[in-house]
Parts: C-alpha cells; sequence; structure tokens
C-alpha cells in the first residue's frame, strides 16, 4: 500500500467512526416534569386566579346595581321572578330557557336560536355552576346566575363562542323537571 492510500484508508476510518459516535444516543437525562409544579405554588396561583374573578365579577355586579348572593362554591345568583312550582332535584329531568353571555355582554348562546336545554341534574355534562344555580330554583322562576370560570368552562373555553377563563352570565327560566 503505498502513502496515499494508507491516509485515505485512516480519512475514511475517521469519518465512519465519526458518523457512528455521533448516531450513537446520549444518555438520557431524567427531568422534571414541567406541567406539574410544586403544589403549594400551583394552589396559590389557582387562588389568585380565583380572587381576580371575583372582583371583576364584585365590579360588574356593583356597576350594574344588581342584588346577588354568592354560594360557597363562588356561583352570584339572583331569583328575579318566582313561580310556584316544585323545587328542582337531583336526579330530574330539567328543561330551562336561557341566554348565555360574557361578562362583556356579548351573547354566545341562546334557547330562542338553540333550543330548550334538557339534562338530568346530579349526571354532569353541563356547567356545575348552572347545575348548581338550577337545583335552587322552582319551576316558572327566572333566574340569573354568575359563573366563574371555574363553575364554567375553565382553562380552554368551549371550543366555539365561549373563550379560555371566560366569565359567563346566565338568565335562565327553569321551564319543567320530571322526576
Amino acid at each position: 500500500m503505498n502513502c496515499i492510500t494508507i491516509k485515505a484508508y485512516y480519512i475514511i476510518l475517521f469519518l465512519v467512526c465519526l458518523i457512528l459516535s455521533a448516531c450513537r444516543q446520549s444518555p438520557v437525562i431524567p427531568q422534571k416534569d414541567q406541567t406539574q409544579g410544586d403544589p403549594k405554588k400551583l394552589i396559590e396561583m389557582n387562588r389568585a386566579l380565583i380572587r381576580k374573578d371575583r372582583l371583576r365579577i364584585e365590579g360588574y355586579i356593583s356597576r350594574n346595581q344588581l342584588d346577588m348572593q354568592e354560594t360557597g362554591t363562588g356561583l352570584w345568583y339572583s331569583i328575579t321572578d318566582k313561580g310556584d312550582g316544585a323545587l328542582a332535584k337531583k336526579g330530574n329531568l330539567i328543561n330551562i330557557a336561557y341566554a348565555l353571555s360574557l361578562l362583556d355582554g356579548k351573547e354566545c348562546y341562546n334557547s330562542k336560536k338553540d333550543g330548550i336545554k334538557t339534562f338530568v341534574s346530579g349526571q354532569g355534562g353541563i356547567e356545575s355552576g348552572l347545575e348548581e344555580g338550577v337545583l335552587l330554583m322552582h319551576v316558572g322562576d327566572k333566574a340569573r346566575f354568575i359563573m366563574p370560570p371555574h363553575l364554567a368552562h375553565g382553562l380552554t373555553g368551549d371550543g366555539n363562542k365561549i373563550p379560555a377563563r371566560a366569565i359567563i352570565i346566565y338568565d335562565v327560566e327553569l321551564l319543567s323537571i320530571q322526576q
């Protein structure tokens, strides 16, 4: 073998080793899951968001001179017209007429366009704030509910007309219940 052939051989061998070392997997270093933080910090962040939502709702109620009550979960409600029917209970088939809007007044959904809402209370499938509020009503009652995000559509919204972290307002009439 001549000198040029030997140099070419070593260059090719070097390149092959370089390629193989580049393809070798580097050791996996376990990393902390970024979606999991310090639980105390996450709880405090959630509390701060709830306080902020509450201040926004209280400001809305004050500006509009509404007479509303707050439940332990953060649902604000007012029974605006009294009916004389039975009190709604868990397990009832509930029929409501409604208008749903955002805190800024933008209407999102309305039973006149979207149809009467029917659900069985206590089985989920609707906003937890709506379910809680309806269980405060008698057939024939009309009410207004203001729901912070944690009782409505949460961090993501509904993917359609309700944006992420939206405070929503439901104007509801309890039309009927069935046991």
